[in-house]
């Protein structure tokens, strides 16, 4: 009985394996595609660089090589951090880098702070819930920010800029909206994404308001805005918003092969006591 049991869980479970790796393929090859397509428009694109490590898709790969352009790059803020598990600055911080994580989960607060060590020095983190009055409670002069509320994004840069400058911008954008459609939430500080469409603010919404930065890049998936501060841009070269825009191609990159995030990495990380 036992072994008929076990020959029904295989014929069960191959097809769910063999599925998920058929879709994995697609994924490549749809990878493939638009890199392909983004080096014959735009052969200088730092896109180009993406990789994953931490990131929701390409964003690790992408803030590296703009920081490896720009030189430098200490210290951040990222606004919507998650768990931790998957955001844009867990890479930077295993890489030595020090900063803030901001979320108003409660839940996924209480998840960092559960399975990191306490390094208030390397990796502040708190819970908050931001609008366009208190963001600038919270602003400081970093290398790196990041944004990603699913609402008021554009209100809350918007706020912090009149604080703060910092080196470069990493902001999700509304992939619905291809340049020049300029469109952006009605700002509510009570604001909860409904997981709709209703979200965030175009990517020409983006590039109007941050008049003092330049836009360099989008990700291949459709998701986040790269803008470096003017003054600090001359090594990427300036291609207009409508080549750099890309299309929501989340898919690509899920599922994603490999094991799963965990803390681990970063717990060691931030249990050194010896700076870099």
């Amino acid at each position: 009985m036992l072994r008929s049991l076990l020959n029904n869980v295989r014929k069960f479970a191959m097809p769910l394996v063999w599925h998920r790796h058929l879709i994995a393929n697609i994924a490549e090859q749809g990878r493939r595609a638009a890199y392909a397509d983004m080096l014959a428009r735009t052969p200088d694109n730092p896109a180009l660089r993406g990789f994953k490590a931490w990131s929701q898709t390409d964003e690790d790969g992408i803030i590296e090589e703009i920081f490896r352009r720009l030189g430098g790059g200490k210290s951040f803020i990222e606004i919507g951090c998650g768990d931790g598990l998957e955001n844009n600055t867990h890479y930077l911080l295993l890489k030595g880098w020090s900063g803030l994580w901001i979320d108003g989960g409660t839940k996924n607060v209480a998840a960092i702070r559960a399975n990191l060590p306490d390094r208030a020095d390397r990796l502040e983190i708190r819970e908050m819930f931001l609008d366009a009055d208190n963001v600038a409670t919270i602003a400081a002069e970093v290398d790196f920010l990041s944004i990603d509320v699913d609402g008021n994004d554009l209100h809350l840069l918007r706020s912090f800029l009149q604080v703060a400058k910092p080196r470069v911008i990493c902001a999700e954008y509304n992939a619905k909206f291809p340049p020049p459609t300029f469109a952006t939430v009605a700002y509510d500080k009570r604001h909860v994404w409904k997981a709709d469409d209703y979200m965030g603010a175009s990517l020409t919404a983006f590039v109007e308001v941050l008049r003092d930065y330049t836009l360099v890049c989008c990700g291949i998936a459709g998701l986040n805005a790269y803008f470096v501060r003017s003054d600090s841009a001359e090594g990427f070269t300036i291609y207009p918003p409508e080549e750099l825009y890309q299309p929501s191609r989340i898919s690509l990159f899920h599922p994603w092969p490999g094991h799963p995030s965990s803390y681990g990495f970063l717990a060691n990380e931030l249990k050194e006591q010896v700076s870099r």
